[in-house]
């Protein structure tokens, strides 16, 4: 009797046993040895070259004898014993090692009846192309995770806060407090207060610190994919997770610390599902029914007023609230001028490996810089602090920097220019357009001095056109 397919025979058990009797044949030809033992883990069969190559002149001397006797470190005895395959593994001998396979034999009823094994190669070399490549996917995968690892540490400490003002100090008392306990955090101030170094210096000092810290900067996420970088997806859910997925962040800093920045700019309907998150501890992946449990403490920080937003209903009030248990205000710049200097040199000591390649510099910043710096409102805080710095490092030619050196990067510059050290009267008055000029010529002198007076270095340097730069040279009637 023949089914619906052409030729097929019904009964597959003749075709079942020439395929397993081919199979034998094939290996029993080609491996280094074949063995074969009953439910008693005794030789019932082991070809010529095998046993020979255990002193055996006549294999028939090894049938009746435990494996074990036949061949020793045999694992042929646990393969009968547990019915299941050891399908690769290396055989120690007294020779060179052996690549073996060992599969159980079973009856009918599925019961184990004995064990079959195939000694594959009896040179390691032939194996030699799958572990090199086994085993640099494995280093490369140590590697990987242990950059990650690195990655998801606290790059911060308190100390890294610097400053000794009462602002300062009092802003690090509140934040190692929080470090102590595991409720949420909120971080309130000004846009490069340090808000992000504070979130990490409070997990770096929790009990979480060996753990991920996570970060997710709300406002650099299209709003269409914040849930999918929250929660991950299921493979399939988008385009783009067919394959694999994606694993969220909340998942990913599981043990851990999330720290969401700029939270002020979250969508409203992904502000419920955090809520629901941080209170459950749990979530389904997007395009997924399975439930996903998240141990997580949340570091949240915004330069956003709350408050407002909640009173104009753009930010939930229930998650404010559960999110407001902890609240530190990062002071701004000009609250703690007292750390000006403090912060100056730690910005220039960071910096100066960076100014001159293959020479570090020691720069010093004279008295009248720092009543600059200090007397200045820095609108940007320690951010537009350490860009000033920088940028007048980058065209400084000597180590030591004045107010004239800094006044031209500084924006918001106070109403008087204090004296400089050398007894200089003050410069008087000028009209406007003739101190921008002023200001542009020395501006762009210093960058072709510091390129030697080569204009496309200089242009590339300061980060405009070497066609602008000429036209300004001519215009401003600079000597190049």
């Amino acid at each position: 009797m023949r089914n619906d397919w052409i030729n097929v025979p019904a009964d597959y058990s003749d075709v079942m046993r020439r395929a397993m009797e081919s199979l034998f044949k094939t290996f029993e030809n080609l491996s280094e040895g074949t063995f074969i033992v009953d439910a008693d883990s005794r030789v019932v069969w082991i070809n010529k070259r095998y046993a020979a190559r255990f002193g055996f002149s006549d294999p028939t001397d090894a049938i009746g004898l435990d494996c074990e006797a036949v061949i020793p470190n045999s694992l042929m005895r646990e393969v009968v014993a547990t019915g299941k395959p050891i399908l690769l593994d290396v055989l120690e001998t007294d020779r060179e090692p052996l690549v073996v396979t060992r599969l159980p034999l079973k009856d009918d009823q599925g019961a184990t009846v004995g064990a079959i094994g195939f000694a594959l190669f009896d040179e390691m070399k032939a194996l030699t192309p799958l572990f090199a490549h086994y085993s640099r996917v494995q280093q490369e995968l140590i590697a990987t995770r242990q950059s990650l690892a690195q990655a998801r540490r606290a790059k911060y400490t308190f100390a890294s806060f610097v400053g000794t003002s009462p602002a300062s100090l009092e802003v690090k008392r509140q934040a190692r407090r929080a470090a102590l306990v595991d409720s949420p955090v909120l971080l309130l101030g000004e846009t490069g207060t340090g808000k992000e170094l504070l979130a990490h210096a409070i997990h770096g000092a929790s009990t979480r610190a060996a753990k991920p810290l996570v970060t997710v900067n709300v406002a650099a996420i299209p709003d269409t994919l914040l849930e999918v970088e929250f929660f991950g997806a299921a493979p399939g859910a988008y385009t783009g997770a067919e394959r694999k997925g994606r694993v969220g962040k909340f998942e990913l800093a599981d043990g851990g610390t999330l720290f969401l920045d700029e939270i002020g700019d979250m969508p409203l309907p992904l502000q419920g599902k955090l809520l629901r998150v941080l209170q459950d501890k749990e979530f389904e992946p997007l395009g997924s029914n399975r439930i996903v449990r998240a141990d997580v403490r949340i570091i949240a920080a915004t330069s956003a007023d709350l408050p407002a937003l909640v009173a104009a209903g753009r930010f939930r009030a229930d998650l404010f609230y559960r999110l407001n248990v902890l609240t530190i205000h990062a002071p701004p710049l000009r609250e703690r001028l007292g750390d000006i200097e403090a912060l100056a040199y730690a910005i220039l000591e960071e910096l100066s490996g960076e100014a001159r390649t293959g020479h570090i510099s020691q720069f010093v910043l004279h008295d009248d810089a720092l009543r600059l710096l200090t007397a200045c409102a820095w609108p940007g805080n320690v951010r537009e602090l350490r860009n000033t710095l920088e940028r007048a490092l980058m065209l400084s030619e000597s180590e030591h920097i004045d107010a004239r050196a800094l006044a031209p990067f500084i924006d918001s510059k106070p109403a008087t220019l204090p004296a400089p050290d050398d007894g200089a009267p003050p410069m008087p008055p000028m009209p406007y357009a003739e101190a921008m000029n002023d200001f542009e010529r020395r501006f762009l002198s210093d960058a072709l001095r510091a390129s030697g007076g080569r204009v496309a270095d200089a242009a590339q340097r300061i980060g405009i056109g070497r066609a602008t730069l000429y036209k300004k040279i001519a215009a401003l009637g600079i000597a190049v």
